[in-house]
């Protein structure tokens, strides 16, 4: 045991957190983002639930055992040999199911309704560089603890229970609120270096209000309605069903602009229909309603005038997504956007496109995709 113990003290890595342990906390924590970035699909996936299942419950597990270090409660046993490597591990947890929200939103057409979660891991990630005491801060420890609970039960429970709407994101919240809460008092009853730190009334307080917080936004419809996301949104001349797929004719993009297919200026002639189409990411077997919002932006009153809504349902499972479209003729020119929203009017994304009259005498340059 001693040899064992003498081989440890000695390692090259353990050398190495010592010498780098300014960065090591945040180094692990973009560690376990980038691990679920490489390895994690589709929330639905079997491999992707375990793996999330696996980080959350380890999370709460390497949680208790690091809060409970300071009280002497490991030594003498197998876990003192490994007491230094806890707070690293809790970052990594933290950066693994952190990345799982940014992963499944990323493939959205709409990123700014990703923006703000990428702030919130800015933030979490400043704070946890400046803070003196960095993770061990229990107040930042907890809070961040739960803003990660509340997401991965808001992903989890639709998917498990095939169901998504207000409710079902007020019984996630709840869930993720009570157990956080359950943790957080064991931890404190079973804890005396706790207790000295922290005060339990005002951290119960703090969860309560980011619990509080997080649903404001939701219901301000600030944060998209998880986990469904927007795959592609595209303006279109034509769409037709063919042999099970959508065959989809547009506008070609100059070569230059690489980062999209389509152009956003439409080239309309009177009379003609112009469509949009869609395609949303769902977990298997989720039905929803789906509509698009088409909208014209009014040069005179400096506003957004909505000019239709036309819906359609939805049913999850497809890895490309679940494929529709809707179309409008008579269309004047002017700017114009097509919210993609669910029918509690969350917003999964926003198309956006110029309607040109085509008074140029050469033809366009079509491309058909077949989704």
């Amino acid at each position: 045991m001693k040899k064992t113990l003498a081989r440890y003290r000695k390692s090259a890595f353990r050398s190495f957190i010592r010498k780098h342990s300014k960065y090591a906390p945040i180094l692990f924590f973009i560690g376990g983002f980038i691990f679920d970035t490489l390895t994690l699909g589709r929330i639905d996936r079997t491999y992707d639930l375990t793996v999330l299942c696996l980080h959350m419950t380890s999370l709460s597990i390497t949680l208790y055992l690091y809060n409970l270090v300071d009280d002497g409660k490991w030594q003498g046993t197998l876990l003192e040999r490994y007491e230094e490597y806890l707070p690293l591990a809790i970052q990594f947890f933290f950066g693994g199911l952190s990345s799982a929200y940014v992963i499944y939103f990323s493939r959205s057409v709409s990123l700014s309704k990703t923006a703000s979660f990428f702030i919130i891991l800015v933030l979490l990630l400043i704070a946890n560089e400046f803070l003196k005491k960095r993770i061990s801060n229990k107040y930042l420890q907890f809070g961040v603890y739960y803003f990660i609970s509340f997401t991965f039960f808001t992903f989890m429970i639709p998917v498990f229970l095939k169901e998504l709407n207000s409710t079902i994101f007020l019984i996630s919240g709840a869930v993720s609120l009570v157990s956080t809460l359950v943790l957080l008092t064991f931890i404190y009853g079973k804890s005396p270096s706790t207790r000295k730190e922290i005060k339990l009334s005002k951290m119960i307080f703090i969860i309560i209000a980011i619990y509080g917080l997080i649903n404001l936004f939701y219901f301000l419809r600030l944060i998209p309605p998880v986990p469904l996301a927007l795959d592609k949104g595209i303006v279109a001349h034509n769409v037709i069903q063919k042999n099970g797929n959508y065959e989809v004719t547009y506008e070609s993009e100059e070569s230059h602009i690489f980062w999209r297919k389509h152009k956003l200026d439409f080239s309309y002639s009177p009379d003609q229909r112009v469509y949009i189409f869609s395609s949303i990411f769902a977990p298997t077997d989720l039905k929803k309603s789906i509509f698009h919002r088409w909208r014209k932006y009014n040069e005179l009153t400096n506003e957004w005038v909505t000019v239709e809504d036309i819906g359609y349902d939805i049913t999850g499972g497809r890895d490309g997504g679940f494929r529709g479209y809707t179309y409008k003729s008579n269309i004047t020119p002017g700017e114009w956007e097509v919210q993609v929203l669910t029918e509690e009017e969350q917003v999964l994304g926003v198309i956006g496109f110029n309607i040109v009259l085509n008074t140029h005498p050469k033809p366009l340059k079509f491309k058909t995709s077949k989704f």
